[in-house]
């Protein structure tokens, strides 16, 4: 009998996660019960646009998924809008799918793509708890099923971790809106006036870096300096030849 997949929309998005582990580096499946196999499992997934974290976490997942002896019938791909990276459409219609009983088994990379804090964890742990859900985090090791076997420190480094896989989506996130607004990211530019000071004494003296960032009264970085005085300097030898 073929397994029935539920009609789940997908969000597409091009093939990432600031990862904490390359993704041909999976850690072993979590080790599951006779009883346990073959459990109805729905993967749930999320990234941000224009990166590829949904992909890869879906072939990671479900290489782990076969690997561990689960059945995967559905998937929930959440994709986190700049605008308001803390909608979770796809989440909602996960939580409606296991009320109906679709599935008695959720698998995620990591706890940060399914909650959005330690909080939101706990509730979505108490409401799969009545309806014999387990969840399974592969990149936090974490399986619900095993909670009692599992020593305390693991479970302090899983939320550790989480904290900070939040942390670094919720930076790009906002890292995104920003371009989004044609705000410029990065270090600002150096100032016309100063680049082309710099440019004179770099060509006219033979100070050094250091002694020309004294002149300008430590307007602009060491590094900064260094790279034009290399530049020019090396552009006048060529020039030379």
């Amino acid at each position: 009998m073929r397994e029935a997949r539920l009609p789940v929309q997908q969000h597409g998005v091009r093939d990432r996660c600031p990862r904490r582990l390359p993704w041909r580096d999976d850690p072993p499946p979590l080790a599951t019960s006779p009883a346990g196999s073959r459990l109805p499992t729905a993967l749930y997934l999320r990234g941000t646009p224009g990166h590829p974290q949904p992909a890869l976490q879906a072939k990671a997942l479900r290489r782990h998924a076969a690997s561990a002896g689960l059945a995967v019938v559905a998937e929930y791909v959440e994709v986190a809008g700049a605008g308001d990276p803390e909608a979770s459409p796809q989440l909602h219609a996960l939580m409606h799918a296991a009320c109906q009983h679709m599935f008695t088994c959720v698998l995620v990379w990591q706890f940060a793509c399914l909650a959005r804090s330690i909080s939101h964890l706990l509730s979505v742990l108490e409401a799969f708890q009545p309806l014999g859900i387990r969840l399974i985090s592969v990149q936090d090791q974490v399986d619900t099923a095993h909670l009692r076997e599992q020593p305390v420190l693991t479970l302090m480094k899983a939320t550790a971790a989480f904290e900070s896989a939040l942390r670094s989506e919720r930076i790009k996130a906002g890292m995104a809106a920003a371009q989004a607004r044609g705000k410029r990211l990065g270090r600002p530019a150096t100032p016309g006036h100063l680049v082309a000071h710099i440019e004179t004494l770099a060509q006219t003296t033979a100070l050094s870096t250091r002694q020309i960032q004294e002149a300008l009264a430590g307007r602009v970085s060491r590094s900064v300096i260094g790279q034009i005085v290399k530049r020019v300097r090396a552009a006048g030898a060529d020039g030379a030849r």
